[in-house]
């Protein structure tokens, strides 16, 4: 062999590349089986769940047909609720009474199942979506009982139940139509609200998703917050009733803050401002004292900040006050009016260190834009309740209070 040759192999074995052959998939001789330990024990779910457990039943390949059986006692046939051959079991969830005392061991029973074999809150969340998206197939008792299930679940904090994954498949177009959903809801929120607060129950709604709007959950035809107010009066949820009519005055107050935002960085006409107020004011029905609060926010959110530079802030405030005047002095019309603009003036010049030294300036522009009557300014020197750097904002006034006791006096 010379040395440029390379050397050859006598023969070659070629490899072939193995398939993963799966073992075929048998999901009614599962079902069969965990229907057959129910009916052994008679529907006693601690003594189902150690025969579960004592058994080497493929749930990691089974677990939807798990959750089926669990929730209507037999395997359900692929993409529907309706009931597929073999052995049932009348212990289910669906098969019991639609209360709380009823459900509330099932709960219990699926926890134990889930710390033992974690993995199965992926199958209990498919089960669970696939049967809130098809309500209409089931009875409205039977819809009631996934709802007090649903609420226990999360009372109880169900091992890793994502409350995203069972309310967002409730938001299909064709159930909220046919009233489905807010029924469900409804349920949902009266069983819920039994062992929780409302702010627990917002919170749920909020990891969920649905929380910014309850009209979501209502008929096209029903969606106004007066149909809202009635319907959950009605079902003695006055709780949900009072947390969305706050809701909504925060989203009304948020959107007139916005227009009069972008009004004031235009440089509007104040009358033209004015107006737009009003409109607020009468839709909303806005009560006064909010209303001042809003219009000073507005004003100083708008203020042109320089910075570092206190002098040219200071101008700019001063600036602001001048030139919105006349909003306030229409919608400061009493002395209380006069008195919380006056407390939301001292509270934010104490917040903000740009404002801390402008009190007193901001106090006497006011008075002389009569804003504020000199009556509200000496009822807060002498008898003011708000102690937000009170003291300082005091002492900082007397050279002004003096002025106008010395005024009134020569009067």
């Amino acid at each position: 062999m010379s040395s440029k040759e390379k050397p050859t192999l006598g023969g070659t074995r070629i490899k072939t590349r193995k398939r993963n052959i799966a073992a075929p998939l048998d999901p009614a001789a599962f079902s069969d089986a965990v229907v057959q330990i129910y009916l052994d024990n008679a529907g006693d779910l601690e003594l189902v769940a150690k025969s579960i457990e004592s058994l080497d039943l493929n749930f990691s390949r089974y677990g939807d047909t798990f959750f089926e059986v669990v929730f209507t006692g037999g395997r359900t046939q692929p993409g529907t609720t309706k009931p597929d051959e073999g052995e049932r079991h009348p212990y289910s969830i669906i098969d019991c009474e639609p209360k709380r005392e009823a459900i509330l061991p099932s709960v219990i029973y699926i926890q134990k199942i889930l710390r033992r074999k974690p993995f199965l809150i992926k199958n209990l969340e498919n089960v669970m979506q696939r049967f809130l998206q098809s309500l209409e197939l089931f009875e409205e008792n039977e819809s009631k009982k996934l709802a007090i299930f649903t609420a226990l679940a999360f009372s109880q904090k169900l091992s890793g139940l994502p409350p995203e994954t069972v309310f967002q498949p409730l938001l299909k177009d064709n159930l909220i139509a046919k009233g489905l959903v807010l029924s469900f809801m409804t349920d949902f929120f009266r069983e819920y609200l039994i062992d929780n607060s409302i702010d627990d129950l917002i919170s749920i709604l909020k990891r969920g998703k649905v929380e910014e709007n309850l009209l979501d959950f209502f008929p096209s035809a029903k969606r106004t917050p007066e149909a809202v107010s009635e319907h959950f009066t009605k079902a003695g949820l006055l709780s949900i009733v009072e947390y969305n009519e706050k809701k909504i005055f925060e989203m009304r107050l948020k959107e007139m803050k916005s227009v009069l935002t972008s009004q004031m960085a235009e440089e509007a006409d104040i009358s033209e401002v004015i107006e737009t107020v009003k409109q607020h004011v009468k839709d909303a029905k806005f009560p006064d004292i909010e209303v001042v609060r809003i219009l000073w926010d507005v004003m100083m959110d708008a203020v042109q900040w320089s910075g570092k530079n206190q002098q040219q802030n200071a101008n700019a405030a001063l600036h602001q006050v001048k030139t919105w005047a006349k909003l306030l002095n229409t919608f400061c019309t009493t002395g209380k009016l006069e008195l919380e603009l006056l407390y939301k003036v001292q509270v934010q010049c104490y917040d903000d260190t740009k404002l801390m030294k402008l009190f007193p300036e901001i106090i006497r522009s006011l008075y002389e834009q009569d804003v504020l009557a000199e009556d509200t300014i000496l009822h807060w020197f002498r008898k003011g309740t708000n102690p937000k750097g009170r003291q300082t904002f005091v002492k900082a006034l007397e050279p002004f209070v003096k002025w106008l006791e010395e005024a009134e006096e020569e009067e």
